[in-house]
């Protein structure tokens, strides 16, 4: 079982940690073996800059490397010129009365130990007992310490460790003038556990916070992690893993936790690969997409498409019947179907006697515009299982969201950004500082599945125990993306997920396999191939249509 899937609130990390420190491990071992993982790490990842010391003393300084390969840039101030005192970085160690400032203090010992210049910042007079001792040892290897952020603005790079994880108060002054300051340096910063400032569940700002190059994450990731919010202060992440025994990370969240990471290793196990040798298109599924209009053709193109990229048996397209030759051409494979339209290019109705029963599931709202009501109030009047997205969202805010989806016999799933989620459920607007407990709610409300999109997207629904074991009550299950790039912030992209996420659904109904299950690998892949086009052409080269050329080499190196 992998560590990686766990998320924690500030309240289970606690726990976790009692049982380890009741169970005999003393907290001063732990702290000096957690520091010690981070004083490693840290020496790694600038021996990848090129910037260890002993190295130095040996062979001069090699050329910066780019991101991607260690630490990161140093920022333009540092490139082409001495630093003080050495040809290696002189590090300011930012240090916390509490735990998170023990970490830093071992840390900032360690890295002097290696022949790095240290300074350390530290503006409080009551420090914790242990973090006391390694702050009068640091004293005695005359480390030099000082209590304004003057002294330090001339250090290259900063280790954070003011506030680590469970602040609940707002930082104020001198502190917050003091991270301000840092801020505006511009230098590299990396946090230990958690950038000062951020709070742990909901990753919202309590007053200030440092905005960190680079935070290594303690033991387990937090929820602030996965919060749209605080990602412009985490920076690149990693998890610094201490061997916390799984007993106890299991009685603190349970076997299969309500609330999880996506991973590689649980999307991929619901990808319709390896595909049976006696497979045939009716066992792959028959996906039914309902999309476009005059004004967004493209809409139905991008949806199939990304349909196709899925592997489903059949799909069926619905579109106004001006538009069928074009995606005829388009999408030979499929079976177009066009429909009567409004004066301006809309679905106006389904043609008289389409059967929908003839579809595993159907995907419908991309580029219909407001002008499809009927359409879409027909197909959520059915007994398919159905994707709602975009205009089809737009539409069913104005029918009702609670009521229509909570009687709903079939499963549901919508897929709505911010805006429409707001609109969706206007009685949840005041949750959206916290992304998940508002889709988590709206969950409940509706029993259909939410996936909010974001950053970091959010998908939650109600469980009835059918899928997780007796052993567990109904609850409502939280899957959460890590990953993802901000290249598919474009027009489209959730047209292609659409598709993505519909043909994979039908596909798992074909096969009698539970079709909740491939929400999570939908979306774990729609940002696999966005990462992918993103890595060859930059963030600004991944329009949608690029967008659907990679989804299937992004699953290359896993079959």
């Amino acid at each position: 079982m992998t560590i990686e899937k766990f998320i924690v609130s500030a309240d289970q990390m606690r726990q976790i940690e009692t049982r380890i420190f009741a169970a005999g491990m003393p907290s001063a071992a732990l702290m000096e073996k957690v520091a010690g993982l981070v004083a490693r790490r840290i020496q790694a990842l600038l021996k990848s800059e090129g910037r260890s010391p002993r190295e130095e003393e040996t062979h001069p300084p090699k050329g910066r490397r780019n991101r991607d390969e260690g630490f990161g840039y140093l920022g333009e101030e540092s490139q082409g010129k001495d630093l003080v005192n050495s040809q290696f970085p002189v590090i300011g160690v930012l240090v916390g009365p509490g735990h998170n400032g023990g970490d830093a203090l071992i840390v900032a010992r360690e890295l002097h130990f290696q022949g790095f210049p240290v300074i350390i910042y530290c503006p409080f007079s009551k420090l914790k007992e242990l973090t006391k001792s390694h702050s009068d040892y640091g004293r005695s290897l005359n480390i030099p310490f000082f209590d304004t952020i003057e002294p330090l603005k001339n250090c290259d790079l900063f280790i954070d460790g003011l506030f680590g994880f469970g602040l609940e108060r707002e930082i104020v002054q001198p502190i917050s003038t003091a991270i301000d300051e840092i801020n505006k340096l511009n230098k590299l910063v990396l946090s230990i556990d958690i950038p000062s400032g951020i709070h742990t569940d909901s990753g919202a700002v309590l007053g200030t916070a440092i905005r960190a190059t680079h935070t290594l994450c303690l033991g387990l990731w937090k929820l602030a992690f996965l919060q749209d919010q605080a990602l412009e202060y985490v920076g690149t992440s990693e998890l610094i893993d201490f061997d916390i025994p799984l007993a106890d990370i299991v009685a603190i969240l349970g076997d299969f936790p309500a609330i999880q990471r996506i991973t590689p290793a649980s999307a991929i196990q619901y990808l319709p690969l390896p595909r049976s040798p006696i497979a045939h298109k009716y066992t792959n599924g028959h996906l039914l997409i309902i999309a476009g209009s005059a004004r967004y053709s493209g809409a139905a193109i991008l949806s199939a498409l990304g349909a196709r990229a899925s592997g489903v048996g059949m799909l069926s397209i619905a579109v106004p019947i001006s538009m069928k030759p074009m995606l005829s051409s388009q999408l030979p494979e499929a079976l177009v179907i066009g429909c009567p339209e409004t004066s301006s290019g809309a679905i106006k109705d389904l043609p008289v006697g389409i059967d929908l029963g003839i579809y595993d599931a159907i995907a419908a709202g991309p580029g219909l515009t407001l002008e499809a009501a009927i359409t879409v109030e027909s197909v959520l009047e059915s007994d398919r299982p159905l994707v709602l997205d975009a205009d089809g969202l737009n539409i069913l805010a104005q029918l009702g969201t609670v009521p229509i989806l909570s009687e709903r016999s079939a499963l549901t799933i919508i897929t709505p950004h911010p805006g429409e989620f707001q609109r969706l459920f206007p009685e949840l607007a005041d949750k959206m500082d916290s992304r998940i407990t508002a889709t988590q709610q709206a969950a409940q409300l509706t029993g259909a599945v939410v996936l909010l999109k974001g950053a970091r997207v959010c998908i939650c629904f109600d469980d009835e125990g059918d899928s997780l074991g007796d052993s567990y009550a109904s609850r409502t299950i939280t899957y959460l993306n890590p990953e993802s790039t901000p290249a598919l912030a474009r027009g489209g992209s959730g047209d292609v997920l659409t598709g993505l996420l519909g043909g994979l659904m039908a596909g798992a109904i074909a096969r009698k396999s539970c079709p909740k299950s491939v929400v999570k690998t939908a979306v774990w892949w729609h940002a696999r191939g966005g990462m992918m086009a993103a890595k060859e052409r930059t963030e600004l080269g991944v329009d949608a249509f690029t967008l659907t050329e990679y989804l299937i080499p992004a699953l290359r190196e896993f079959y």
